[in-house]
């Protein structure tokens, strides 16, 4: 379907209704991110965050599964186990899976995420650095994350593509996801908004499938393929009807799909 033929107006009166349907905390009590919400601190949050955004993929319930062997393993105090483990403490990862996502890759991830948070303190500072307020999106953001890995001591070629990049045309579901936790203030409490220094309005959707098929189903998706430039495309879409904060709307397609 073109844009021409596209009632932006009829669209964003379904997506706003379905919006403040499932934009509310009891619809997350199955989504990944109610693991983060266990936690209080920052740092915490933004650690559980980020796992039960990496693994987010396949069902809901295993993810969540995995997620709570995380909470296990780092004992409730990611924070302190990320920054202050102990080789020996390493060894409880093991055997640790979830689908692809193996024990040599959480170990990779937690060693990284150490020296994330020696050399900027959080998460938060270190996206800050790279997204500029003049910046359209987060994107050099996300390129620079995936550098900064590659450029670790803890780099491992496999993890890779657990950290996805732009650059290599990957929609980035996972850490956009991430970041739309991070960043957009909600005021029914979902999104926790506890980064201040990226605009709502940089963040990219998160091309999850039952989001591609119910855009593509009202015609804001051309085509459904899961890479960037649609990312970006169903992006600039969303905005026409809410510029601010255009990625609130993954809530009302994804929530449509899911039911």
């Amino acid at each position: 379907m073109s844009n021409y033929e596209i009632n932006f107006d009829d669209v964003k009166v379904k997506l706003e209704a379905l919006y403040f349907k499932y934009n509310r905390i009891d619809f997350i009590e199955n989504d990944p991110i109610s693991i983060p919400h266990q936690y209080k601190q920052k740092e915490d949050i933004e650690i559980m965050g980020f796992f039960a955004s990496i693994l987010a993929w396949g069902q809901r319930k295993t993810i969540i599964k995995s997620c709570e062997n995380l909470n296990f393993i780092f004992e409730r105090n990611p924070y302190d186990f990320v920054l202050n483990h102990q080789e020996s403490d390493l060894k409880r990862c093991l055997k640790f899976v979830h689908r692809t996502f193996n024990d040599t890759d959480l170990i990779s991830i937690i060693n990284f995420l150490k020296d994330i948070y020696i050399k900027h303190e959080s998460l938060d500072n270190f996206f800050s650095l790279h997204i500029s307020h003049d910046d359209k999106t987060i994107e050099n953001g996300l390129i620079q994350f995936r550098l900064a890995y590659e450029n670790s001591s803890a780099f491992i070629n496999r993890t890779k593509k657990h950290i996805a990049s732009p650059l290599s045309g990957s929609a980035c579901k996972r850490l956009n996801m991430f970041l739309r936790w991070m960043v957009r203030k909600d005021i029914n409490g979902v999104d926790f908004g506890i980064w201040s220094s990226i605009n709502p309005s940089q963040l990219i959707c998160p091309l999850d499938v039952h989001v591609i098929r119910q855009a593509y189903g009202i015609g804001i998706l051309q085509h459904e393929k899961a890479d960037w430039k649609n990312a970006l495309y169903l992006t600039n879409q969303l905005k026409k009807m809410d510029p601010n904060d255009p990625v609130k709307y993954d809530f009302a397609l994804f929530g449509m799909g899911v039911n």
